[in-house]
């Protein structure tokens, strides 16, 4: 979803004019800026922060932005405290740690980042707050308050700034006896729709499937999958908003992501996780403000939920998101035959129809290889 992107952004700032009679510098007109990105997810164990500073110097910014200390400060002190009620009930003081998933065809250095992070356990199910013999561990509370501050080298300047955690989304294909629809007639398509609803807090939300299916080379299956964004908008607090899973795309999707590895034997479904996500309204702000503009002038202005000291600057954003996701497997077992993520018409037109019916797919779900019933396109 577009709005993960908004963690490793990085802001640099450099500007060398020059004359064929002299230089202009600009350093000394230079403020001391942090760049803060944090999303606070309940569904989540480990909260990740990324805090680092604009820079400016001499030569090319380009071969300053490959420099990893042109992007940090000497030193942090950051915390995150839980307010319910108007009371601290717990603060954590974030660690620091390197990541290596950033793309090294950006800008700036990787594949290694430095980020700052805490510990708790992951929301469960309808919100439900998992508890631990360790206070700090336990989840985050849906209905507080969670105050961000860092302390930038030793008190030169400190940044600040609060946010609410989304909650309230629910999705009624959570269901058990959901099932996804695809096809009717043999190459008609049809589509199906992953109502989300907002009874919550949430201004921005957006939709993802992960198709799942196994190899099968002898006795060695391998599970392979590939991500569905079926889109993003704009949301109200209690409100409905409907994504549409068509048909026709399943299948071309499908087609684009399989192997042509002629060892394969056979490919069989194994389901669909569904992952739904709701933007907190600063999150919704912040990437309203940065879109691309359609203005001719290109004038755009800036927004912040940070706050700052001692005359400093801050870019960026201390937010939050929820994350449903559930999974829907193409079966269980025999006795629950009835349980499929995709119907019986739709696991024909992927084993036989005339996007995907070369791939190799068959059937192994328990509805499809009834004794003395199976269908045609049944493993054998």
């Amino acid at each position: 979803m577009r709005f993960l992107k908004y963690l490793s952004i990085f802001v640099a700032g450099a500007l060398a004019l020059s004359s064929c009679e002299e230089d202009i510098i600009l350093d000394g007109d230079f403020v001391e800026t942090a760049v803060v990105y944090g999303l606070l997810d309940q569904a989540d164990s480990i909260h990740m922060i990324k805090i680092t500073r604009a820079f400016i110097g001499p030569g090319s910014a380009l071969d300053i932005a490959q420099i990893p200390d042109s992007s940090y400060f000497d030193q942090v002190e950051a915390t995150v405290s839980e307010v319910v009620n108007g009371q601290v009930t717990r603060t954590w003081t974030l660690k620091d740690t390197i990541v290596q998933d950033k793309d090294t065809n950006g800008l700036f250095y990787g594949p290694e980042q430095k980020a700052y992070y805490f510990k708790t356990l992951p929301t469960g199910p309808l919100e439900a707050i998992q508890t631990s013999s360790n206070p700090m561990l336990s989840s985050l509370k849906p209905t507080a308050t969670y105050q961000f501050k860092a302390i930038i080298n030793g008190g030169e300047f400190e940044v600040s700034g609060q946010t609410e955690l989304v909650r309230g989304m629910t999705s009624p294909s959570a269901s058990q006896n959901f099932t996804f629809k695809f096809a009717d007639d043999p190459g008609e398509y049809i589509s199906t729709g992953i109502a989300i609803s907002n009874t919550g807090n949430s201004y921005i939300t957006s939709a993802h499937l992960d198709i799942l299916f196994n190899e099968h080379q002898g006795p060695v299956v391998n599970e392979k999958s590939f991500r569905w964004k079926l889109g993003e908008a704009a949301a109200e607090p209690f409100t409905t908003r409907t994504y549409s899973a068509v048909g026709r795309t399943f299948y071309d999707l499908v087609k684009a992501n399989v192997s042509n590895n002629p060892a394969i034997d056979k490919r069989t479904f194994k389901g669909i996780r569904v992952i739904l996500t709701g933007g907190a309204e600063e999150l919704y702000n912040y990437m309203s403000v940065n879109s691309p503009s359609s203005s001719l002038a290109q004038s755009k202005p800036t927004y912040t939920n940070l706050s700052v000291t001692n005359g400093k600057r801050v870019v960026g954003i201390f937010s939050s998101r929820q994350t449903v996701t559930y999974y829907k497997p193409f079966y269980t077992s025999p006795q629950q035959a009835y349980i499929r993520a995709i119907d019986k018409k739709s696991t024909r037109e992927l084993c036989n129809g005339p996007i995907t019916g070369f791939l190799l797919f068959c059937s192994n779900h328990p509805g499809d290889n009834v004794v003395g019933q199976e269908e045609s396109f049944a493993c054998n």
